[in-house]
């Protein structure tokens, strides 16, 4: 099995929900010396995307996503295996995410926080339908860099509002960015509320991420 003919096999057990699967090939990634990051992005994240996608179409439903999610996170704990001990170690900022409450939807935001994880981010992923005062508690606890709200419908978006100016009140802004994505949102929402990043993607998000972990640590 070559490179491409891995990449689509794995983005295909995860759409097929098959841990087993999809565990075996993140063996065989490693045994073939394949960057175990390349492997999550074009074929575990991939097979995320397209079960997000079907979800979306009423094609699957939340326990077979759910299912497609375990099988992936399995997948990245072998291949993690496989990054070197420095890059292990080395924590690139802490980041808190969410799904604003009211909001059940999280797939994007679960594979936000893989990737996150795979780049060296100590990652505090409160799930979906996340109370705003979780956030900000979570952020005090944590002394988090980033905190990323995620929101997939309009009457849940207002909540990335709500949560700007809750981390002011708990005189927390100063001292964290904010980071908002969703199906809904957009990056004229984002500079509406004074967020400070916006991203489409899980990739983007990443990018994003990482460029304002790398300020804040000047």
């Amino acid at each position: 099995m070559n490179e491409q003919e891995l990449m689509e096999a794995a983005a295909a057990a995860i759409v097929a929900a098959d841990e087993e699967k999809a565990v075996d090939l993140a063996r065989q990634a490693l045994e073939l010396g394949l960057d175990p990051v390349k492997v999550i992005n074009l074929g575990y994240s991939e097979g995320m995307k397209q079960v997000g996608d079907l979800f979306e179409r009423g094609q699957v439903f939340l326990p077979e996503v759910i299912i497609a999610s375990e099988a992936m996170v399995a997948a990245v704990d072998i291949l993690e295996e496989g990054l070197p001990e420095a890059e292990k170690e080395k924590t690139a900022g802490i980041a808190v995410l969410g799904t604003i409450e009211g909001d059940v939807h999280d797939i994007g935001k679960g594979i936000v926080a893989t990737l996150l994880r795979v780049y060296g981010f100590e990652v505090h992923d409160l799930g979906r339908d996340v109370p705003l005062d979780d956030f900000v508690a979570k952020v005090k606890e944590t002394g988090a860099h980033i905190v990323g709200s995620s929101a997939l419908m309009t009457t849940t978006m207002v909540g990335q509002r709500t949560l700007e100016q809750k981390l002011k009140d708990a005189g927390l802004r100063d001292k964290v960015k904010t980071m908002v994505g969703g199906a809904v949102v957009t990056q004229h929402w984002a500079d509406k509320i004074g967020a400070d990043g916006y991203a489409e993607d899980a990739q983007e998000a990443v990018q994003k991420a990482i460029e304002i972990a790398e300020t804040m640590r000047g």
